[in-house]
């Protein structure tokens, strides 16, 4: 069976599927339901997959962490980090001298508070799913869960701020790491 691109509101489409394989006929029904079945949830294994080549479902992965803070790649430049914040919680009052980051939320709600000095976080916003953060180097941050439900979100830091192989079960667990220097 054939399915043609979007043809409204132009006989053209802009952005045409190029490999639509979802849609022919010649994909046997057990490969489109081995990958596309109502589940959709294939779990993977949390673990630091850092330097090597990885692709992965990133909203997935964060959805499946249940960990505080997992670091799911760590390379040379960059670092993506997992993170769930039970209600209530937050990350922790933070600043980072020479790291930009960058938050991704995949469920919840929360307020997120920055600024340049701590006793100053005159910059506050709420935020939710799909929301993003942008935390410039050298400024004091922190993210609230304001909801009943854990805050999932990924983290990417640049250059990377934990060490390899880096899983804080706990918020407890990410303090105590960081008073002894790691």
């Amino acid at each position: 069976m054939f399915y043609p691109t979007n043809f409204h509101p132009y006989p053209y489409a802009a952005n045409p599927y190029a490999y639509n394989y979802v849609r022919n006929s010649y994909w046997p029904n057990t490969v489109y339901n081995a990958y596309h079945s109502n589940n959709n949830f294939r779990a993977i294994e949390l673990t630091d997959y850092g330097p090597n080549p990885f692709v992965t479902d990133i909203n997935q992965a964060t959805l499946q962490n249940n960990t505080f803070r997992t670091a799911l790649w760590t390379g040379t430049q960059f670092q993506i980090t997992l993170m769930s914040i039970n209600p209530g919680e937050d990350i922790g009052l933070e600043m980072h001298p020479d790291v930009d980051q960058f938050l991704r939320l995949e469920q919840g709600q929360g307020i997120v508070q920055m600024g340049e000095d701590k006793n100053n976080l005159n910059f506050e916003r709420m935020v939710v799913d799909d929301y993003a953060i942008v935390i410039p180097a050298g400024t004091w941050h922190n993210l609230t869960n304001t909801g009943n439900t854990p805050l999932k979100l990924y983290s990417i830091y640049a250059p990377p701020n934990h060490p390899f192989g880096t899983v804080h079960p706990t918020k407890a667990d990410a303090e105590a790491a960081e008073e002894y220097g790691y």
